[in-house]
């Protein structure tokens, strides 16, 4: 069933919505870096601007006062008061004042006295700056003429030079912002596509949709997303496949012990069973009640072992001693069963420092697993196999290169003559349910958790464990302890 989605915690609406997306974010920064530019870039063409306009002033008023200058000195003696007139006219039109200075007349307007100084000494004048004359800016060129004439070119400074280059600079500086604003929108488009879609399929992940695969669209981080994002739904469909067929192993395994005691409860409430069979059916009812304790307490072990506070006793433990307690308590059931256990125990005293009761649960597991597929006249063998030489990674014991020899580590083996397991078994003989999912039905297989359960164990004791195939046939399962406390 597919769970109606929710809001997911702080997400927000309307407007601060809007604002807080990763569009509305790159746009705004987009928008931001345009405004900036263009602001720096007024603030450095528009002074720009204006020394070049007034340089060009400059230039073209030096011009016209070397034309002026050469047209009134070249000019016969006679038709040099026309010529003057003339030019004066035209560059009054222009807004250029010309004066004529002579010596012993003064000045028709309030020259500054260095450029009267300098005229005066037949040397030419031109402002590297606006001068004050008469209490206006104004540019200044003059050239002398012959016996102490010069003649003088005067341009007032208009003011709003700045604005008259803001004027022709504002359109090509709006047409960037305007550029920086929609690169912004398709770089915020391109961007946010591919996490939008990672989202939507994180939604629909959180819905119960397993199916969803996200596109792999660059940029790489993006690919990266959309991959990881893929492999956990297909990572989750796998999981809850693996947990369905399990709790369906589970509640087979359940129901089989729970319908004999009803049947056998049932018959005693009708009074079908007389007092002859009552001890029978006690016994039957014992032991599949026993059976329903053995499966919960196993279930309730897998999943403690998933928390952080499964508790440890770790002490040194005698490991032959403690084999040989296991043996004697499981050989009445082979016995039972037509198969013979053979314990091989360690050359000397070996001690580990480890938990003898989960140690000990480890051990009762794989016993137990042999007792069920071995057949009779069958044979189990429990023992610590002799370590190889250095450099080998295993032993003549068939002991799983996978639990190859550590230092300061031992190793207790399990071999049995039942059917074995194939590679495809062994790469997943420690998955909860796997082989009873397999086998279900061709042989005796268990819960399908005690295999699972028993890899937990040895992994919480700080150890490690192997399937393999046994020299003779059947499996062997290898479990190397360390002899010291880890550090």
């Amino acid at each position: 069933m597919v769970e109606p989605q929710r809001p997911w915690p702080g997400q927000r609406s309307g407007w601060r919505r809007l604002t807080g997306t990763l569009t509305a974010r790159t746009v705004g920064v987009a928008c931001t870096v345009a405004l900036l530019s263009v602001l720096v870039t007024a603030a450095v063409a528009i002074p720009l601007g204006v020394r070049g306009t007034e340089r060009g002033a400059r230039a073209s008023l030096a011009a016209k006062a070397d034309l002026v200058a050469a047209a009134v000195t070249d000019a016969p003696a006679g038709t040099r008061t026309a010529l003057a007139g003339r030019l004066t006219g035209e560059l009054t039109d222009q807004g250029i004042e010309v004066l004529l200075v002579r010596p012993g007349e003064a000045a028709p307007r309030q020259l500054p006295g260095q450029v009267v100084r300098r005229l005066a000494a037949g040397a030419p004048v031109t402002s590297r700056r606006p001068a004050r004359v008469d209490g206006q800016p104004t540019l200044i060129e003059g050239r002398p003429t012959g016996s102490g004439t010069a003649v003088v070119l005067l341009q007032p400074v208009r003011p709003g030079v700045g604005r008259l280059v803001w004027s022709n600079l504002w359109l090509a500086l709006a047409a960037g912002l305007t550029a920086g604003l929609i690169a912004g929108v398709l770089l915020a488009a391109r961007l946010s596509r591919p996490i939008r879609a990672a989202a939507h399929a994180a939604q629909r992940l959180r819905a119960g949709d397993r199916t969803v695969r996200v596109p792999l669209d660059p940029p790489v981080e993006a690919e990266q997303l959309a991959r990881a994002l893929n492999d956990l739904a297909a990572a989750l469909a796998v999981s809850e496949a693996r947990q369905r067929d399990f709790l369906l192993s589970i509640s087979h395994e359940l129901r089989t012990p729970l319908t004999t005691l009803r049947g056998y409860a049932e018959a005693i409430a009708d009074g079908v069973v007389d007092p002859d069979g009552a001890a029978r059916t006690g016994r039957i009812m014992l032991g599949e009640a026993q059976r329903l304790d053995r499966l919960v307490g196993d279930l309730l072990a897998l999943a403690r072992l998933e928390a952080s506070d499964f508790a440890l006793e770790m002490v040194d433990v005698d490991l032959g001693a403690l084999l040989t307690d296991a043996v004697d308590a499981w050989r009445p059931r082979f016995a039972g069963n037509g198969v013979t256990v053979v314990l091989t125990p360690p050359a000397t005293p070996v001690t580990v420092h480890t938990d003898p009761g989960r140690l000990r649960q480890v051990v009762d597991i794989l016993l137990d697993n042999a007792l069920r597929v071995v057949p009779a006249g069958g044979t189990v063998r429990l023992g610590v196999p002799p370590e190889p030489a250095a450099g080998q990674p295993g032993s003549a014991t068939g002991q799983p290169d996978s639990v190859a020899v550590q230092p300061d580590s031992v190793a207790v083996q399990v071999h049995d003559d039942g059917p074995g397991f194939t590679d495809d078994d062994l790469a997943v003989i420690f998955e909860r349910g796997a082989l009873h999912r397999r086998y279900r039905g061709e042989r005796s297989v268990g819960t399908g958790i005690g295999l699972a359960l028993a890899a937990g164990l040895t992994h919480r004791l700080g150890g490690r464990i192997a399937a393999g195939h046994s020299p003779g046939g059947g499996a062997v399962f290898t479990v190397r302890l360390p002899r010291r406390p880890a550090r």
